[in-house]
């Protein structure tokens, strides 16, 4: 074997490529197909959008398991530890499977240079398909034509949002992401799209190539009350469900097309109510809204781009926190820190900020520029490692005070990272 240990193969896997990021089916499919000509036994549904895909592999997880099935779920990428990005029967793998199936893909790819999450897409298939499953759940790393995950075709395609981000990739409007989310869609396959307002490129593709189209508003609908969901699909019968036990306004979206996929896979994984109901209520994602009480109270939120940061608002706008909030922030270069920035500056009494790593990262200093040109000038404070900016932010805030940590998986990682297991 190359290496020993997790840590060893994660950090040769950073040099091998010289790009964090190269978009294409051609490299990491010639690797698939020595690794395992046969693909996947099992059923797979792959999840795509702007925001909203964590959530949704989630409760699928949650639903299935409920329904007796062994299930098989990928995501990226990872808060804490590396492992929780490959999950059987909802516990992660470990270091040890993870190691041995690097070294599989390492041997298989012979010259061809992988990048980081094409090892790990294509590990995480590896030890799926030596596992007797009854579904395997994949969740996009970036749009969706070209992302690693795509060389394996999906029995049905989720798609939850499409919204402006990662444009540098995706293309410059809604209409060129939704293309890039649509290709995840097969000829005859369903395809469920959760966004009602999605732009006419991902309905013109699914026409296109033959996928059968279920859209959110027209072939499925949902409303709230209380804790419950109603949902109906076209000309079936209604049913309420609760909801989800994940916070904020987009999990009624997410859920209902969520309970759209169980019923278009009813035929090969039967549910019975009570197990969609129970596998709702036992639901759980670290990161996500996830309020951490204590003196001072803690909201994490992995939000990164414009859509996610305006659900974050909704959200803080309905908790009407009666002391002050602050915010501890980083965010990549890539992103629209412009509008993130102005979505919650009324919101935020100071900003504590800091540099993330990488060539993406962006420095405290240019975020600190967006924030002091918002008019109203608010504190801003200014850190180059996380637990020098925590340690701050909380030896600054009272007791009844609300800290808000947001803009990456890096930021909200780290706090898990230092706060107590007991609190989360």
């Amino acid at each position: 074997m190359r290496f020993n240990s997790l840590e060893q193969w994660l950090d040769w896997q950073t040099t091998l490529h010289p790009k964090e990021i190269e978009l294409g089916l051609e490299r990491v499919a010639s690797v698939w197909q020595r690794l395992k000509p046969a693909g996947l036994q099992s059923l797979v549904v792959t999840v795509a959008g702007t925001n909203g895909k964590g959530s949704s592999v989630a409760m699928l997880e949650s639903i299935y398991r409920q329904g007796g099935y062994r299930v098989g779920a990928y995501t990226s990428p990872h808060l804490v530890r590396y492992n929780e990005r490959i999950r059987i029967d909802g516990r992660e793998v470990n270091d040890e499977a993870l190691c041995l199936a690097f070294e599989q893909v390492d041997q298989a790819r012979g010259e061809t240079v992988l990048t980081y999450f094409e090892f790990a897409t294509l590990a995480a298939l590896m030890i799926f398909a030596e596992q007797p499953l009854d579904l395997v759940i994949l969740e996009v790393g970036l749009g969706g034509r070209l992302d690693a995950v795509n060389i394996i075709d999906a029995d049905l395609a989720l798609i939850t949002t499409v919204d402006l981000d990662h444009t540098d990739w995706l293309g410059n409007s809604r209409e060129e992401i939704g293309l890039e989310k649509a290709g995840i869609m097969r000829p005859k396959q369903p395809v469920v799209v959760g966004d009602s307002g999605i732009p006419e490129s991902v309905p013109g593709f699914a026409k296109q190539i033959g996928a059968e189209l279920y859209l959110a508003g027209r072939d499925f609908n949902a409303s709230q009350s209380d804790d419950h969901l109603h949902w109906q699909r076209s000309g079936g019968e209604p049913l309420t469900l609760p909801l989800a036990r994940l916070t904020g306004q987009a999990q009624l979206h997410n859920t209902s097309a969520v309970v759209m996929v169980t019923s278009l896979l009813q035929s090969r994984l039967p549910l019975q109510q009570g197990q969609l109901s129970q596998g709702l209520r036992q639901v759980s994602l670290q990161g996500r809204m996830q309020l951490i009480e204590g003196r001072p109270t803690l909201l994490l939120d992995v939000a990164h781009n414009a859509q996610a940061v305006a659900s974050l608002r909704r959200y803080l706008d309905r908790l009407d926190w009666p002391a002050e909030v602050y915010a501890l922030f980083g965010l990549l270069k890539d992103k629209d820190t412009e509008a993130i920035v102005e979505c919650l500056h009324s919101t935020i009494a100071a900003w504590y900020l800091i540099d993330l790593p990488g060539a993406r990262g962006q420095s405290a200093e240019q975020l600190a520029r967006v924030v002091r040109a918002h008019g109203e000038q608010k504190p801003v404070h200014c850190f180059s490692d996380f637990s020098t900016a925590f340690d701050c932010v909380k030896s600054h805030a009272k007791a009844e005070d609300l800290i808000v940590i947001f803009g990456s998986f890096l930021v909200v990682g780290d706090t898990l990272d230092v706060i107590d297991p007991e609190t989360q």
